[in-house]
């Protein structure tokens, strides 16, 4: 038997390694506080929930068709009901796998049709095991488009197409960029500029091109996904940036700690919700089962 001591010492030594891993202690960046109650399982989403807020979801790599993007779904009804976020951010590889009409609606409409029957909007990027020609899935709301911008409230939102970032897409965002005079400016597409996966990690070239344009212009957050992890990134060039990959794909054990990872959870698939209101943006990472793996806030400051 263990002596109560050695119990003790075991728990101490368990609150250690998640503090450790998952970034409940504040990382460096003057910007963003973490709270410390990650890992909660209680049904209450841990964000403000402002009544005139901008809320929505984040998340990628989910066209599996599989029993645990059902499950990632049926979680996100859930936290609906009580975090009333009103639309989705898709971070590519929507669909894997054949990509007829039966299987938008396996791999899509049913995963998450208790989302679809209340009201919630898809907002679509493609990945690599995307077909271009989803853009014109009028579900994923992309008018067609393989990148668009959109504005909800006082946030400017980017999808990007970063299978194939040509000088065309990059001239057009410098101008939408430039152009762009709400408070928040995120950006969302697929493959991620920071990431400490083992399968993919950074795609440095896309960040040789992208991260020029974020920094002049002032981009607060980036989602991407791609890795099929959840990752928070430490503040780059004053831009926070997330990786939400597990959507229905996972690899288990492929996130390996850097010195660029602020938090990270790859042991369930997971998806984001955030939620702006003024100057404060609140995030929690949650997985399949309802675990709340990270949360924090990120206030912006002023220009």
């Amino acid at each position: 038997m263990h002596s109560a001591r050695g119990i003790r010492t075991l728990r101490a030594a368990v609150a250690l390694l998640a503090s450790v891993w998952l970034g409940v202690a504040a990382d460096g960046a003057a910007s963003l506080a973490v709270r410390p109650s990650v890992q909660s399982a209680a049904p209450e989403t841990p964000l403000p929930n402002g009544r005139d807020s901008v809320k929505f979801a984040a998340i990628g790599d989910m066209g599996t068709g599989s029993r645990e993007q059902y499950e990632v779904g049926a979680e996100m009804a859930r936290r609906h009901d009580r975090f009333p976020y009103g639309f989705v951010l898709t971070l590519g590889d929507n669909l894997y796998g054949r990509q007829r009409p039966q299987d938008f609606v396996r791999k899509f409409e049913q995963p998450y049709r208790g989302l679809l029957d209340r009201g919630v909007t898809f907002h679509a990027s493609l990945g690599n095991h995307d077909h271009p020609n989803n853009r014109f899935y009028p579900l994923w709301n992309m008018g067609g488009e393989r990148y668009y911008t959109f504005t909800r409230g006082h946030v400017r939102f980017f999808a990007l197409d970063t299978n194939a970032l040509d000088r065309v897409q990059l001239a057009w965002l410098e101008r939408e960029l430039a152009s762009a005079t709400e408070r928040w400016k995120v950006c969302f597409f697929h493959h991620p500029l920071y990431s400490s996966a083992d399968r993919h990690g950074s795609a440095v070239d896309l960040r040789a091109s992208l991260e020029p344009l974020f920094t002049r212009f002032g981009v607060d957050v980036v989602f991407s996904g791609h890795d099929h992890t959840y990752e928070r990134i430490h503040p780059q060039r004053g831009i926070s940036y997330f990786v939400s990959g597990a959507g229905g794909q996972l690899r288990r054990g492929d996130l390996r700690r850097t010195p660029l990872t602020a938090a990270g959870f790859d042991q369930d698939q997971s998806f984001m919700l955030v939620e702006i209101d003024g100057d404060l943006l609140s995030f929690a990472a949650i997985s399949r089962r309802g675990r709340v793996v990270d949360e924090g806030e990120l206030r912006r400051t002023a220009d």
